[in-house]
């Protein structure tokens, strides 16, 4: 069994806009007359922030906050010259469709916040699948995520029959990593949020950039556990 997919977080992994989601998230908090956090919200959805504040919103209030948060991230980066994209991310997920590998992202964000990303750096025709944060009904480390893309990808490309021990999950964080196994997938950790030690140890494998990833040896490894298995 080799490798068919890889399934991409967005935040921390293809681009670098921490601290525009904080901003915005912190806008947010203010708007509903709670303090915002000194601390980070790079592991957190928006509404497990808002329920670690108190405030339990219905799914509907939480679609019109993620929508508002949504049309002040465009606002903000459709003025930015240059976008925040991590290194060698681009040239990546260039060499990835000469092995014909289905991608897909999975994200707690909007859909269409990654789109426009996508579109500007002249890459979303390569993915076929985004599940964003108006898709799932929970967030990771629950694995919902990741297996709704399998089953997108499945649905987008009938012949694919794509299995969880087939996908590659790349992450940046041990919450996204942690998605990525419950949901029985390989994951790699890209150290772009935390250090390369730290994430080393939660990943089943580790790179400080993209196209350090070795892919025909985690093909030959995919098929030698799968040998195994049979």
């Amino acid at each position: 069994m080799s490798l068919k997919a890889v399934l991409f977080d967005f935040q921390g992994v293809i681009i670098n806009d921490e601290i525009i989601h904080k901003q915005l998230i912190d806008d947010i908090l203010l708007k509903e007359n709670l303090r915002p956090s000194d601390g980070n919200y790079q592991e957190i959805n928006l509404k497990d922030i808002l329920a670690k504040k108190g405030r339990i919103v219905s799914d509907e209030y939480l679609k019109k906050l993620m929508e508002d948060k949504a049309k002040a991230y465009y606002h903000i980066v459709s003025q930015m010259p240059e976008l925040p994209i991590f290194d060698k991310v681009i040239e990546f997920i260039l060499h990835l469709q000469t092995r014909n590998l289905a991608l897909a992202i999975v994200t707690d964000i909007l859909p269409q916040e990654v789109e426009y990303i996508l579109e500007r750096i002249n890459v979303k025709p390569y993915f076929s699948v985004i599940v964003g944060g108006n898709d799932i009904k929970t967030f990771k480390p629950s694995p919902e995520g990741y297996l709704l893309a399998m089953k997108k990808l499945n649905e987008y490309n009938p012949d694919l029959c794509l299995q969880p021990s087939e996908c590659l999950v790349i992450e940046d964080t041990p919450i996204g990593i942690k998605a990525g196994k419950n949901a029985g997938m390989s994951v790699v950790g890209v150290a772009n949020t935390y250090p390369f030690h730290f994430i080393q140890r939660q990943a089943n494998w580790c790179v400080d950039h993209l196209m350090e990833l070795d892919l025909d040896w985690i093909d030959r490894t995919l098929e030698k556990s799968s040998s195994m298995v049979e």
